[in-house]
């Protein structure tokens, strides 16, 4: 069976391919990647924190606000830059007392135009039965030639 990316279930979903020449270092590739996500989603939205963590061993949280985590994974030369609602036991506890989710899915529902527009490159038109997915680029991609 076909792999893809790996993001989190039901997360807003950026595709990007890695500058993948045989002359720049792939590690260097990514950190740069990471280094954009982290200021340009600063920026876009201020309420997100830098933030070290992990979603199971291929989901890599780079930020954090109080709704959602922003953050990167890779397979292959495919970035999948993600945004998710937060899945962590404190987020759930500070949920059973004051209600989070009924916002946050509303603030995801908000941003995620905005955040493709901000770093989507690719577009995800489907997958075939052996769960290879296809992408085509993106209309803001194709119109700019790059």
């Amino acid at each position: 069976m076909g792999r893809s990316v790996s993001y989190p279930p039901g997360s807003v979903v950026a595709f990007r391919l890695l500058d993948d020449s045989e002359d720049e270092d792939i590690d260097w590739v990514y950190e740069c990647l990471v280094d954009e996500v982290i200021d340009a989603a600063k920026a876009a939205f201020p309420s997100f924190e830098r933030f070290d963590g992990w979603r199971g061993r291929e989901d890599r949280i780079l930020l954090r606000n109080a709704f959602a985590d922003c953050g990167v994974s890779t397979y292959c030369g495919l970035a999948a830059i993600w945004l998710a609602e937060r899945d962590d036991p404190q987020y759930w506890e500070a949920d059973f007392y004051n209600p989070r989710t009924a916002r946050a899915r509303h603030w995801l529902g908000q941003v995620s135009g905005r955040f493709i527009d901000l770093f989507g490159d690719l577009r995800l038109v489907g997958r075939l039965s052996n769960g290879e997915a296809i992408f085509e680029r993106s209309r803001s991609t194709c119109a700019t030639g790059f």
